[in-house]
């Protein structure tokens, strides 16, 4: 993909993204006091915005599904859970299709990359390609690459996380160390500790200038200390997202936010978040895609993330779906609602019935 879209777009481009990105490469302390808020506390919903419960309102959904051109889809707990697609997800997507409407599948999932997504979505009888595709792996290695401003002896990543955030950084050729090599998947050693404390440059790679946490099924302690290091010999502090957990299977499991929350009570900041609901992403996928804000509607099933950003985006609607982490309550008397909310995906094809 050529790089001119971001350059064309208003990409990390408001006055609070951009001054707090300047601040950032020249500070991390002072880059976390000018840190925006959205990112720790969501802009809540007026009282009076109740969402429409359109399940079974066939003209109801009629009405809704004319509204949007562009529909951007969360994928766990939304399209499947698991490795189980829930039933009419493909027709549906089919359904918008064949209505001219144009969908993205948006995900914080950052264990794959956005060709391992492909795949999945191909395997489950969902049509799509790679460029439909936007993860928060995809996200971060673009703002690493063409938007930090690093050092020349500091261009390196520190990684805790899975092959996704490492396909993407080497799509960009952004070095990284950490992520699924062995050698960083064993227990903290008594030696260790001098070590790390002195910088020994045997377990701090002296050419390290971010440290970016997702989602990583092998987190230790080893991962941690290092990353602690890193960070307060300067590195930037970045996550791919800040979700607390994630569903499968019909439960909920530690997600990436648990994987940079012990190095958040370390620090005490917050890392830079490049997933829903960080409004960059947002910026982003307008900046790929070109639509009109007031004609695009995100779906998802997490009131907190999904919701939060395509509300925080100002975009035209937002659709819930009970299927996932949200429950009916969340979606009607939380601080963050949608514009209207389904019991599954798939109750949109009573607007073709």
């Amino acid at each position: 993909m050529s790089s001119s879209w971001f350059r064309t777009t208003r990409l990390f481009s408001s006055s609070a993204f951009s001054s707090t990105f300047r601040s950032r490469t020249s500070s991390t302390k002072s880059f976390c006091s000018s840190f925006p808020r959205a990112y720790v506390m969501a802009e809540s919903t007026p009282a009076s915005d109740v969402p429409r419960y359109l399940t079974g309102d066939k003209a109801g959904l009629q009405e809704f599904l004319a509204k949007f051109d562009v529909f951007l889809f969360d994928c766990d707990g939304v399209l499947w859970s698991g490795d189980h697609c829930f039933p009419g997800t493909v027709e549906t997507l089919e359904l918008l299709r064949k209505n001219g409407k144009q969908v993205v599948f948006v995900t914080n999932n950052s264990t794959k990359s956005r060709a391992d997504y492909c795949k999945k979505l191909e395997g489950l009888g969902i049509p799509s390609t790679v460029e439909e595709v936007f993860s928060s792996s995809y996200s971060a290695s673009i703002y690493i690459s063409r938007i930090l401003k690093l050092p020349e002896n500091k261009r390196k990543v520190y990684v805790i996380g899975e092959t996704g955030i490492e396909q993407e950084l080497g799509s960009e050729n952004v070095p990284f160390i950490g992520g699924t090599d062995p050698a960083y998947r064993r227990d903290i050693k008594p030696e260790d500790y001098k070590l790390i404390a002195a910088g020994d440059e045997s377990l701090l790679d002296p050419e390290v200038g971010v440290v970016l946490v997702g989602l990583d099924f092998h987190l230790n302690y080893f991962k941690l200390a290092l990353a602690y290091h890193y960070v307060k010999r300067g590195a930037l502090f970045l996550a791919t997202n800040i979700d607390s957990t994630l569903p499968n299977s019909g439960a909920l499991f530690p997600g990436a936010g648990s994987m940079s929350a012990p190095l958040i009570m370390m620090l005490g900041q917050e890392p830079t978040a490049l997933g829903k609901p960080a409004q960059a992403m947002m910026d982003a996928i307008e900046g790929k895609f070109k639509f009109d804000r007031s004609r695009a509607c995100m779906v998802g099933d997490r009131a907190n993330t999904d919701i939060r950003f395509g509300r925080e985006g100002k975009l035209g609607g937002t659709l819930g779906v009970l299927t996932g982490v949200s429950s009916k309550d969340d979606f009607i008397s939380g601080s963050v609602r949608p514009h209207a909310y389904l019991d599954k995906l798939s109750d949109l094809l009573e607007s073709d019935s």
